[in-house]
């Protein structure tokens, strides 16, 4: 841990936004958190996404397994989600979101994983390494790990074997958890305690706000709250915390699950968490009270907002989830100077 988050938890205060904005940190992974950081990007100048690390499959977990490094693959999608509007930025996230189609080695994967694992190499530092990617890309934010080493997700799975629906088995890997037709009863990290990339603590400790979720529940947010130094910075932080929820159910991981079950499996495995406020679609909440329960459980109240796009699969806008984002850190409390 750096000297200056040893100072910051010593005062127990800290630094807060500065040019009118707050401090935002952004937890969570995949498709989910990119779309919160496509929103968050768009209402503060100051935002570091903290992202999984436990990714094993596709590109990312062929390039873990050949070469020992971190799965890029989350990662590179906050680059991307935190690319511009403009010319330029648009243009980088196409690049390095784009797959290569071949008959050899190099089919299926991304042009910024490969990026990212030279830059690694080259660089021998995390941190540094995406920070130049960044620069590149001229993103609207930081990316940083939330460990700095590869991490894998296992899960106590109740029927994971449709033949034996009562056994409650171990699942090992994220792409495996995230598929099983199983329930979820657990989720833990191997290695256990993983140490925290101190940027990723130093950062939720010197933030305003804190936004987890949303995103696949067992193998892209609870994780984050696996991590011991990370959980503690997030309990220690003086930020306010939001909890932004799914749209739907996940095939698989969380099948089947109420907006308030999904509160209820976050608490069980970090029970001294709380959050100030929990945002939802309103569309998605068919038991608003139950909902409105389970967030004072944890402390917070509940924002419902209109936040899905229109038409197809259960996705978040990037407008209407910026503008409800914005509306919770302006009418929950005002810690920083801006506005």
């Amino acid at each position: 841990m750096t000297v200056r988050t040893r100072r910051l938890r010593r005062l127990g205060t800290t630094r807060r936004a500065r040019g009118g904005t707050p401090k935002v940190v952004a937890l969570g992974g995949g498709m989910g958190l990119s779309a919160s950081l496509a929103a968050l990007r768009r209402i503060t100048r100051d935002l570091t996404a903290v992202v999984t690390v436990a990714d094993d499959g596709g590109s990312s977990g062929r390039l873990r397994d050949e070469l020992g490094v971190l799965p890029p693959g989350d990662l590179r999608k906050a680059l991307a989600a935190l690319c511009g509007d403009d010319e330029w930025g648009q243009t980088w996230a196409r690049v390095i979101q784009h797959r290569f189609v071949s008959r050899g080695d190099l089919h299926e994967h991304a042009v910024g994983n490969l990026l990212i694992v030279a830059l690694w190499e080259q660089l021998g530092d995390h941190v540094q390494a995406l920070d130049l990617v960044g620069k590149l890309l001229g993103a609207h934010g930081r990316v940083l790990p939330m460990s700095a080493v590869p991490l894998e997700l296992r899960a106590l799975v109740r029927g994971h074997d449709p033949a034996r629906p009562q056994e409650v088995t171990t699942v090992r890997g994220q792409a495996t958890v995230a598929l099983t037709p199983g329930e979820v009863q657990q989720v833990h990290l191997v290695p256990h305690d993983p140490p925290a990339v101190p940027e990723a603590v130093e950062a939720v400790l010197d933030a305003d706000w804190v936004v987890l979720g949303p995103g696949s529940w067992f193998s892209s947010v609870i994780p984050h709250l696996l991590v011991p130094e990370l959980l503690q910075a997030l309990t220690e932080t003086r930020a306010r915390r939001v909890l932004s929820l799914n749209l739907a159910p996940q095939p698989g991981e969380t099948d089947g699950f109420s907006p308030q079950r999904h509160l209820e499996v976050l608490a069980r495995h970090a029970p001294k968490l709380a959050f100030d406020v929990v945002l939802a679609d309103r569309a998605a909440v068919p038991d608003e009270e139950g909902l409105r329960d389970a967030a004072r459980r944890l402390g917070g109240t509940v924002e419902l907002a209109p936040v899905a796009a229109s038409g197809g699969a259960p996705r978040h806008d990037p407008e209407l989830l910026a503008a409800a984002y914005d509306r919770i850190f302006r009418m929950h409390g005002r810690i920083g100077p801006w506005r």
